[in-house]
């Protein structure tokens, strides 16, 4: 079973990241235009960019407690170790605030009026949700 969360989290997070980076420079672009937001484009993208990222910390926090990395809280030596840090510790805590982030600026941009605010939320709460996952990746391992 970690195996294959192992996968489905790491391929799942290419198309997570991609509907983020689409979701942040359509905002960026809407802000920067004066565009209209429209419910056939620019709603569905962000809520896509939702969806796909809680759904890719669902997967996570289930390949987190099936990991056989897990059992090193018994042990104590998680703090000790920079990868065992990373991937028990800054990597989820880091992913839960960004994907936080992202929620709550799809229910704040749900709340104004305007494009240019609407734009302006998705784009401040998904950049900044989007920087800190990125921030977070354990690079070496995903590559690999």
């Amino acid at each position: 079973m970690y195996t294959y969360l192992n996968v489905l989290h790491s391929y799942w997070a290419y198309l997570t990241l991609f509907i983020l980076i689409v979701a942040v420079v359509n905002a960026v672009s809407g802000l920067s235009s004066n565009k209209e937001y429209t419910m056939a484009k620019d709603l569905r993208i962000g809520l896509f960019a939702l969806i796909f990222s809680h759904i890719q910390l669902l997967l996570g926090l289930a390949l987190y407690f099936v990991t056989p990395r897990f059992s090193a809280w018994q042990t104590g030596g998680v703090m000790g170790d920079s990868l065992l840090r990373l991937l028990l510790v800054e990597h989820p805590f880091t992913n839960i605030i960004a994907i936080a982030l992202i929620t709550v600026g799809w229910s704040k941009h749900k709340k104004k009026e305007t494009s240019k605010a609407k734009f302006k939320s998705i784009a401040l709460f998904y950049g900044i949700g989007l920087a800190l996952i990125l921030l977070r990746i354990p690079y070496d391992i995903w590559f690999s």
